[in-house]
Order: structure tokens, then C-alpha cells, then sequence
């Protein structure tokens, strides 16, 4: 969709780490200390693809695969920042009856269709009411 509508479509992503992954928002700060040295969807993609797998010493394997600075790496784990932006995301999720991930929203309203002709039939939709 961003490749299709590079002029009217921006990409947000909030972490809604759910309470039934016991990694999940252990999993959510490590991408974001990953977005620290430019490879947050590296990190993302890994993470997804090893959810069932997901421990310190897999995430440490990651970050190492992906060539990131291990020192900044921790100290970035550890910061509380981190834990605050997760929490904004959280609250942020809630306050729009996220219920699930992934939740995919279109000025605010969220998309139930989940197809890529559903999306773009969306956009379409919402870029009719601007003209």
C-alpha cells in the first residue's frame, strides 16, 4: 500500500504487546532499541519469525545477527523510555478497543477488511472525501 499511494499513505506502528505472550513486550522494546540504529523492521521481522522462541539469549542472537552495537543495545533495553513509549502504544490501543494484533486503523477508523483490495479499496474511499 505505501509502494501504491507513497503520496497519501503514511505507515504508524504502535506495540500492543498482548498479555497471552509472555515475551511480547519484552519483544516490543527490543525493536525499538533495535529502531535506535536504523534496523527496527530488521529486528521486527526476526522477532515474528521466532515468537514460539522468544528468550534474552534469542534476542541477543538477533541483535548480534543483525550487526547491532551490543554495548548501546542493553543500555537502550534498560531505558525507561522504552517501557514509557510501549505504555503509550498500550494505552493509546485501548482507548481504540484494540482487542488483537495486528489492528490496522485508516484515520481512525479500524479496517476489519484484511485483504490488500480491501485496503486499497479503503484509501480509495477516504482519498474521494478530500476532493
Amino acid at each position: 500500500m505505501l509502494e501504491k499511494n507513497p503520496k497519501d499513505v503514511k505507515l504508524v506502528m504502535k506495540h500492543f504487546p498482548l498479555p497471552s505472550h509472555s515475551f511480547a513486550k519484552k519483544a516490543a522494546i527490543a525493536a525499538l532499541a533495535a529502531e535506535k540504529q536504523g534496523k527496527f523492521w530488521e529486528m521486527h521481522e526476526k522477532l515474528f519469525a521466532h515468537q514460539k522462541q522468544l528468550s534474552d539469549a534469542k534476542v541477543e542472537e538477533i541483535a548480534r545477527d543483525l550487526g547491532l552495537n551490543m554495548e548501546r543495545f542493553d543500555q537502550d533495553l534498560k531505558d525507561p523510555e522504552m517501557q514509557a513509549r510501549i505504555d503509550r502504544d498500550l494505552k493509546n490501543g485501548q482507548q481504540a478497543n484494540v482487542r488483537g494484533t495486528p489492528a490496522i486503523f485508516l484515520n481512525g477508523k479500524q479496517l476489519n477488511q484484511r485483504s490488500l483490495p480491501g485496503f486499497q479499496q479503503a484509501i480509495d474511499a477516504e482519498l474521494k472525501k478530500k476532493k
